[in-house]
């Protein structure tokens, strides 16, 4: 049994995700497979008043590095896209994890529906036969051919086809175009996968759960379900039944009573977190869809952290802003900044920044939270930083004095 305290289950958690100490070197293209291979899955969100989440989730790791090479990765077949945790950046060897999934579509929600499938068959014959016979296509090489319904973001039914048709495992993305999806036959670009050769159920949700906990270097039974989105019955027996067989190591975390696991991969670091030897000495902003905190259950059980993503609420409720960032400082989640970079204008706009209530304000503090800010403001080529707004509101002049520098 190997025992933690909370501080030193932290440090395991951020040597395993890759956010203990910053970058060693300047990153290149390979760093960003090896990081998406690290953490298992790269999860894809859409909103850019910043760099959309999976680039951002990448700099959080690697600092400053060219977003094109996650496209490239894609386009050469080391990556695929589907829905792990939700869409996903995914390395291309566990396609055979997911391809239960694309023939049970159905099981996976509001993603697919039979019945849909059923009344807009024209539609769904029209796009397969177009990209057949003339290759790759973008949503926007369709016209609409009928009325958009209420539903689903008002996508015309050619875009729904190919979402479905995705989601079912007959087309796959090919590339990204100006991050639009390009969607192609799965014969082309996995021609020599055969369905005869996928593990079975019991053996795809084993590795769900080894890869899970060494993504996040320890956790609970009950926080593993959430990483590959997997059903929290099925999934704590497995997770139970690995431990049982020495496959996992079970541990205890101070000041957490549901029992902890680590992969044997992670034993060294795992006594080096016990001995004290992993110091967190990062900082850095992470997306809302980072996977250290997008099990909000997770954050607040590991670093008493209260983390709601708010761009989906209206803006009279917002407490802290649209798309927040929280602040990692040294092992500490410490504060939530909301940010918005206007690109044309080179401004990075911090539109509000939170401290939590208890977190005193010290030099160092601030050196580093005002370091990150310019290096971020920097890779995003808006280096001109605006602080509107902060909490408390003496840490904006404190915060402009260095990023000034």
């Amino acid at each position: 049994m190997l025992t933690f305290s909370l501080n030193s289950a932290r440090a395991l958690m951020l040597a395993a995700q890759g956010l203990l100490r910053p970058p060693a070197k300047i990153a290149a293209k390979q760093d960003v497979l090896k990081t998406i291979q690290r953490m298992q899955l790269l999860q894809i969100d859409t909103i850019h008043v910043v760099a959309r989440s999976p680039y951002l989730v990448l700099w959080s790791r690697l600092g400053d590095y060219q977003p094109n090479w996650l496209e490239e990765h894609l386009a050469e077949g080391k990556l695929f896209e589907y829905w792990a945790h939700e869409a996903s950046f995914i390395p291309i060897e566990d396609y055979r994890l997911f391809r239960h999934r694309m023939i049970s579509p159905g099981s996976l929600g509001w993603k697919y529906s039979h019945a849909w499938m059923e009344r807009h068959r024209k539609e769904v014959e029209h796009v397969m036969e177009h990209i057949r016979n003339n290759g790759p296509a973008r949503s926007v090489d369709f016209k609409a051919s009928g009325k958009r319904g209420g539903t689903w973001w008002e996508w015309k039914p050619e875009k729904r086809a190919l979402e479905m048709m995705f989601t079912a495992g007959e087309l796959m993305i090919a590339r990204r175009h100006n991050f639009q999806r390009v969607y192609d036959l799965r014969q082309r670009l996995l021609p020599d996968w055969d369905d005869a050769t996928m593990p079975n159920i019991q053996e795809v949700m084993e590795e769900f759960v080894c890869k899970t906990v060494k993504a996040l270097g320890m956790t609970t039974a009950r926080w593993v379900a959430d990483y590959f989105r997997t059903k929290k019955g099925e999934t704590i027996p497995v997770v139970q039944s690995l431990a049982d067989r020495g496959q996992l190591l079970r541990a205890t975390i101070e000041g957490i009573s549901a029992e902890a696991y680590v992969h044997p991969d992670n034993l060294k670091l795992a006594k080096q977190a016990m001995a004290g030897k992993l110091l967190p000495e990062h900082t850095t902003l992470l997306s809302p869809f980072d996977p250290l905190v997008w099990d909000r259950e997770r954050a607040l059980a590991m670093f008493n952290f209260d983390y709601r993503i708010e761009c989906y609420t209206p803006e009279p409720k917002r407490k802290y802003g649209y798309f927040t960032l929280p602040i990692l400082w040294r092992g500490n989640l410490i504060g939530r900044l909301d940010p918005k970079a206007h690109r044309k204008q080179g401004i990075f706009e911090v539109k509000s920044l939170h401290l939590e209530p208890d977190v005193k304000i010290t030099p160092e503090l601030i050196s580093d939270v005002a370091t990150t800010i310019r290096e971020c403001a920097s890779w995003h080529q808006t280096p001109q930083v605006k602080i509107v707004s902060t909490n408390p509101p003496k840490l904006a002049k404190l915060l402009m004095k260095e990023v000034d520098i």
